[in-house]
Parts: structure tokens; sequence; C-alpha cells
């Protein structure tokens, strides 16, 4: 099936941004433990789809464009991240200690020595592979044993501050979730830590073991002023992307995460090519691919591993799933699950396709038309009001109104065939397993149960009878 889609469509941000010249392995670990009891689900926290997508696969797939040559993902026995986990990661469990420090110590043997290390968490999955990309070019260039991700352009109440030196290093990162007891100085700053980190693995581990816990937690964040005790250097990438800020844990933050990737996710449609008519009402999944020059109309929904052509008009009020459409189609008002439909096919108002609907070129499946596990040939239309089930319509054939293939006979699917060219009449049902010839004919109103012949009048109803005068018995037992 030609799709037009050209280079800049593609599902993910596939570039890979550091420099191919950088030393030593890059391994990213994405802490990724817990419930998440606040998002009050049986479902793993970063389980939870943003955009039709896993947030923890969202964090994987920045990681992996931005150079990682491995990601490990830090869980904690039984909670059942692990088996939610996209392909190609690895698993460490956390089976001791509590907080970031904890959760990261954990993948020491894991890393290895030696190692460059990326570390991301599992429930921000807006982190996006430019941005990490810059932080690990930055991590390269200056020489730093740490890195940090940092912005200004947030309200800095609760985060972790950097503090820095006079000459502009960073000293260290201040916590103030409780400001209690922090100086009115440190308060007073406006950058912030957003929890994504580049770290000389040797140096970072060996931090980790030397730092002690606070309130029963071992944090992350005390690495960064025990490195510069140690003097080695550490760094910070300030950033004006807020959206790698978000955080999620909570069903409202999953809407606030939903809404900005899909923000992102239309951005990087229209960039391509594509229009949306009314994008607030408009909602594509991350895996959608969409050809240049196609129309997405209101209220259309395009999920999972949908790919639509070029020039194609979709919508308004559409939902395309798991489906492949070939350029120039056009689908107004219409669910569609699991089909493929050819180029310069037409779907609609209000069809259904199910899974295995299959329409050939310049076909056409019409008003209030369901077709289940059927080819519909090249040419082919069922304007309306049809039930079209396992079923093979040959090229050019055109099936009438209220048409119905009787696919099961109480035990066994079985499947209906309509013969290149063939036309059938109106209120006809199909009894399977059942052949219609090459451009037979069927009168309306009739039953066919037996095969037509190529070329045949298939016709089978009941002989028409008038009874005279039947009006004015009925008005005089009335009366």
């Amino acid at each position: 099936m030609a799709s037009g889609r050209g280079p800049a469509e593609v599902r993910g941000d596939e570039r890979r941004y550091p420099p191919a010249d950088m030393a030593g392995e890059l391994t990213a670990v994405v802490m990724a433990a817990g419930k998440g009891t606040r998002m009050r689900s049986s479902l793993p926290k970063v389980l939870h789809p943003v955009c039709g997508r896993p947030m923890v696969e969202w964090v994987v797939a920045a990681a992996r464009a931005a150079g990682a040559d491995r990601v490990i993902c830090v869980t904690r026995p039984g909670d059942g991240v692990a088996e939610g986990l996209p392909d190609g990661v690895e698993v460490v469990e956390q089976v001791e200690g509590e907080g970031t420090g904890s959760a990261v110590l954990a993948a020491r043997d894991a890393v290895g020595s030696g190692a460059r290390v990326a570390v991301l968490s599992g429930d921000q999955p807006l982190i996006s592979a430019e941005l990490l990309g810059e932080l690990l070019e930055l991590h390269a260039a200056g020489g730093a044993a740490a890195t940090m991700l940092t912005t200004d352009g947030l309200d800095p109440a609760g985060y972790g501050r950097i503090v820095r030196l006079p000459d502009g290093a960073v000293e260290r990162i201040a916590e103030t979730k409780d400001p209690a007891g922090v100086a009115p100085e440190v308060l007073a700053l406006r950058e912030i830590n957003l929890g994504t980190y580049a770290f000389d693995g040797d140096a970072l581990f060996a931090a980790l073991d030397a730092v002690g816990a606070r309130s029963g937690e071992r944090q992350l964040t005390d690495v960064v002023a025990l490195l510069r005790e140690r003097g080695l250097p550490v760094a910070a990438h300030l950033t004006g992307d807020v959206d790698s800020a978000v955080g999620v844990n909570s069903r409202a933050d999953l809407m606030e995460a939903e809404r900005r990737a899909q923000r992102r996710i239309l951005e990087r449609h229209a960039l391509a090519g594509v229009s949306f008519l009314a994008p607030d009402s408009t909602r594509v999944e991350a895996d959608v691919e969409i050809g240049g020059d196609t129309v997405v109309g209101p209220g259309v929904t395009l999920r999972g591993a949908t790919r639509i052509g070029a020039g194609c008009e979709i919508g308004p009020q559409t939902t395309i799933t798991d489906c492949e459409l070939g350029d120039g189609v056009v689908c107004v008002h219409s669910f569609l699950a699991g089909a493929r439909v050819e180029a310069g096919a037409a779907v609609g108002p209000f069809a259904y396709l199910r899974p295995d609907a299959h329409l050939g070129e310049g076909a056409k499946v019409g008003t209030f038309v369901e077709v289940k596990n059927s080819e519909i040939g090249a040419g082919a239309k069922v304007p309306h009001l049809s039930y079209i089930g396992d079923a093979d319509v040959g090229e050019g054939a055109n099936i009438a109104a209220g048409n119905i293939t009787a696919n099961y006979d109480g035990r066994r699917k079985h499947r209906t065939t309509i013969g290149r060219g063939a036309r059938t009449g109106v209120n006809t049902s199909f009894v399977a397993p059942v052949v219609v010839g090459d451009g037979a004919y069927i009168g309306a109103g009739s039953v066919i149960f037996k095969d037509v012949p190529p070329g045949a009048l298939g016709i089978s109803r009941p002989q028409q009878k008038n009874i005279d005068g039947y009006t004015e018995r009925i008005d005089k037992e009335r009366g």
C-alpha cells in the first residue's frame, strides 16, 4: 500500500543527538519503581499511557534516541512494571533502601565500571531526546563528574534550588519541600533541579556509597555536594523547556502530561504537512503516522499503529485504530478498527470497518454499512445499509441497499463470494456458503442460498398475492 509519507514523518524522534566520538558506553538508568498510590489504580504508575504509549516508554525512547547504548529500569519486586517494559530494556530490582539514591545504587552491578550514566525518572514522560542530548553534550564537553538539568522558568516552590558559587559553578542542591529553616537567600533562588542527570558512573556510585540517609531515604541530590567536596566538577544545563519537569503522580498530573504531549504530536505532524482543522478536538496517539497534505477534521481520534497516507480527508467525527489507509482516502463520520483501506477509497458517513476488513483501490463503503473480515474489491461499492461479513466482493461489484451475508450457522462461520461486476438487488440475504458468479444479477428481496452462475439472474422470492376488497372487509370488522 502506498503511503506517501516522507522522511520527516516518523513515529518518534529517531535522530541520535550526541556526537559519535563521546568516550565510554552510555547507560540510561530509569527509576521506574512503585505503584503510585495517588493514581488510585491497580496499574503501576509508570505504565499509565500518555497518548497511547506507557509513560516509561516515552522516557526509554528519549534515552535511546539521545544515544543510550543500554537502558536499565529499576523496579521493585512484584510491582508489575517489568512486564510492561519495551523490548531490550534491562531490569534490576531495588530490594533494599528507600529514596532516589538507593534506586540508582541498585543498578550499580548492571552498569559496571567505566560507563557514562544518564539518570532519568520513569514518571517524567515529556523529557525530549533533543534536551537529553544537549545535556549529554554539555556533560562530555565540560568534563564534569555530574551534570544536571535545571530551569528558572517555573514556580520554584517545593523544588530543589540550585546553589551556585560566586564564579557560577554549582555548589549543591538545596531541598525546599519544607521551607521551614531554609535560608531566605536560598528560597529567593529561581533555578531548580529537574531530576535528570548525566554522571561519570564510577564517581556516581562511589559517592552514593558515602551518602547517608535523610529521614530514612538515600537521596541522589546529596551526591552533588559530595562530588564538589571531593574536588570533582559539577555542571548544570539551564533550559527553558519546562515540559521536562512535568512529573506524574496523580490522574490530574496525567491529564496535564497528556495535554502537553498531544500538542507536541500535533505540531510534529503539522510541520510535516498535515492540517488539523480543530486541533483542540483531535486526538492523535504517539505511534500514528500521517502523510503530507492530509486534512484531519474536528472530533477525530487516531489510535495505536494507525498509518494514513498522503492527501487523505479524515473526519469529522471519525475514530481509527490500528488501521492502514492509502493515499487519497476519504473517511468521514466513521469507526475503523484493524482495517486496511487502499488508495482512493471512500468510507462513510457512519460506516463501521471491523478487523480484517480490506477495501481495494477506489472502493466505497457508505452510510450505515458494517464490514468484517471481508475483501471489497477495487472499485466495488457497498453504498448503504448493509452488513458484509466473511465475504469476498469482486472488483467493480455493486451491493445494493439492505444486503446481508448470513455467515454463521450456529456453529461455524462461512464465506460468501460475490463475483466481479456482479449487481445485487435491495434487501437481499446471502446464506453462506454461497457463490455468486462474475457479472451475475440478483433480484431485489431475494434470499440466495444456492450458487448463482456467472452472468445469470438469481432471484428467490415468494409469489405475490393480492386480495381484493381487503380494506373494506377490515373496516367492517372494526366497525
